[in-house]
C-alpha cells in the first residue's frame, strides 16, 4: 500500500480517506483489503470507530485502524 501511495502521489495531492490525485490528474483511492474486513464487523460499535479513524486520515493507517476496531469506549 505505501508502495503506490507514494509512486501515485508524487507530482500530485494526498486528500482524506486514502485518496489522492496524480500527477496527470486522475483520482484514485487506495484501500488496503483489511479495511473492508474492519468495516463488515458484525458488531456496529466496532465498525462505526473504523469509519470514525479512516475520516480522520490521509493515507490509510492499518495499524491505527485495527488499534480503533478493539478499542473499549
Amino acid at each position: 500500500m505505501d508502495y503506490y501511495w507514494e509512486k501515485l502521489s508524487s507530482g500530485g495531492h494526498q486528500h482524506q480517506c486514502g485518496w489522492l490525485t496524480d500527477r496527470f490528474g486522475v483520482s484514485w483511492q487506495i484501500v488496503p483489503a483489511v479495511l473492508i474486513d474492519l468495516l463488515s464487523d458484525p458488531d456496529p460499535v466496532r465498525s462505526q470507530r473504523v469509519m470514525e479513524a479512516m475520516l480522520q486520515m490521509g493515507k490509510i493507517d492499518i495499524e491505527q485502524l485495527q488499534r480503533a476496531s478493539v478499542q473499549e469506549i
